[in-house]
């Protein structure tokens, strides 16, 4: 029999890979590691240096780590995910834990059965450790909610983590599980891993479902994970992407093979690359000046690993993308078809929890301005919808023009701003409003906080964005991993 209390191990930055030759060697088991991070949770979120990250723990855990541990040893791993804990953001339907979205208003809010993409974890062997903080119903980026408070970013507990997927970007950076998975419906994947040193792909608007996904806007929502390295991110990818007939937008698939994303990882993927510098989104102002010379000298990186570059603009972007989002259309809309699948739900619609008075009280002018909509598809309505498409193809225009592999620009044009200040700087509408897939990947360091790169391609061509991400990941030299424990041991000791 497994215990539940192991000798103790190390898991702070391991990957996927090195914690699976962990327990094929027998220095660990799942119960051991699973430990390990809560023992971590238990140190560093509301202790230490209070990050604050978490909202849920699973009370199953370590009972699923044993039941993996057995069967590891009776018929083998069922793959890369097997026995390795992950983070949930706070609106993946769950059945053991809320799914709360960060407010109040649900903190009862139990699912009768998984998120798609949970069940297809569950599936690959992963252990659901808990839920992270978000900012409250996805509405923002700097992760304040009613429900978990203010996260805060590990590498400076003065700023946020971005968001609204900032717990999970927090809490990965943390090493408090070793991937996580959250929701971009505008630069909500995107932000936190640009802002916590971690990698993180918007995927293409269908690969990957949205089923049991709390929603803000469906028609922008996507899900996915963050990691600390690409190849992480890859496997976690393996694990969740595909058709769901409960999503309509992953019929985008049919008659397509879905990606391999590990498959596809090239160490040479730069080599012959052509990166098209959108030149219009590195900013002019004197705070954008260091994120953008950090994005330059990452691009001088992939020109050294063999791409090409070119400076190139999109005709027409600013009006094409004026007006083309549609979150403040949707998301009163989409909450009631939730609420309306999901059995007992402690509320049936925004204005319901509006009337709780159970939001965070920086949310509730926008949440009402969004509330306010008599009418699911006006006019303003429809005409947002249609700047998309058009939109869309002027960036695989601009692709094709030039013979690009992918666009390049700051994921966030400044750094992370300090709590209770408004997040600047970001690029998000661009990947949010065409749909197309968008990966962040680190690239270094200003004023002791990460600065993330941005690349965009073409519809469905995800696994060419990440293999291209793993070649750069692997040119560079990365001091995170003793970053993030020397900033922990800083605030431990000024806590003296």
């Amino acid at each position: 029999r497994v215990l539940f209390r192991s000798a103790q191990v190390t898991v702070a930055e391991r990957s996927i890979v090195e914690l699976q030759e962990m327990m094929v060697s027998g220095e660990a088991t799942a119960v051991s590691i699973t430990q390990a991070y809560l023992d971590r949770i238990a140190a560093y979120d509301q202790q230490g240096p209070v990050i604050n990250a978490m909202v849920w723990l699973n009370p199953d855990a370590l009972s699923d780590a044993e039941a993996l541990d057995s069967e590891r040893a009776e018929r083998g791993p069922r793959g890369p995910m097997h026995g390795i804990p992950i983070i949930l953001k706070d609106n993946y339907d769950t059945p053991e834990m809320p799914a709360a979205a960060g407010t109040l208003a649900l903190a009862n809010n139990y699912a009768p059965d998984d998120a798609f993409q949970v069940a297809r974890l569950r599936d690959a062997g992963a252990i659901i450790l808990g839920k992270a903080n978000m900012h409250e119903l996805a509405s923002g980026i700097t992760t304040i909610s009613s429900m978990g408070g203010q996260t805060r970013n590990p590498y400076d507990l003065s700023r946020n983590p971005g968001g609204s997927s900032g717990g999970t970007g927090a809490a990965i950076a943390a090493s408090f599980a070793a991937v996580g998975w959250g929701s971009d419906t505008c630069g909500s994947i995107r932000i936190p891993a640009a802002q916590n040193d971690l990698v993180g792909l918007r995927p293409t608007k269908g690969l990957s479902s949205i089923d049991g996904i709390i929603p803000l806007a469906a028609t922008q929502d996507v899900g996915g994970p963050l990691a600390r390295t690409v190849r992480d991110l890859a496997i976690s990818l393996d694990a969740t992407v595909g058709a769901d007939p409960n999503d309509p937008a992953t019929a985008i698939l049919t008659g397509r093979e879905v990606p391999r994303f590990v498959d596809s990882l090239d160490e040479d993927a730069l080599r012959g690359a052509r990166i098209g510098i959108l030149e219009a989104y590195f900013g002019e102002a004197p705070e954008e000046a260091a994120a953008a010379r950090l994005v330059r000298a990452a691009i001088e990186e992939m020109v050294g690993l063999g791409a090409d570059t070119v400076t190139v603009e999109i005709p027409d972007l600013d009006s094409l993308i004026a007006g083309s989002g549609v979150i403040g259309y949707e998301t009163k809309w989409d909450l009631i078809d939730y609420f309306a699948q999901t059995p007992d739900a402690p509320v049936t619609s925004l204005g319901e929890i509006l009337e709780s008075g159970l939001v965070h009280e920086a949310l509730v002018p926008r949440m009402r301005t969004r509330n306010e909509s008599e009418e699911r598809y006006s006019d303003e309505y429809r005409a947002a919808l249609a700047k998309r498409a058009p939109l869309r193809e002027a960036v695989e225009a601009t692709l094709n023009r030039h013979s690009l592999d992918a666009l390049v620009f700051p994921t966030v044009r400044t750094i992370p701003s300090v709590i209770g200040d408004p997040q600047r700087g970001s690029s998000c509408s661009l990947g949010a409003n065409t749909g197309l897939p968008s990966i962040s990947v680190p690239v270094g360091f200003t004023s002791g906080v990460p600065i993330g790169m941005e690349l965009m391609a073409r519809t469905l061509e995800d696994a060419r964005l990440v293999s291209m991400a793993y070649a750069l990941d692997r040119k560079s030299t990365r001091l995170n991993s003793s970053h993030l424990v020397i900033s922990y041991a800083v605030f431990c000791l000024k806590k003296k």
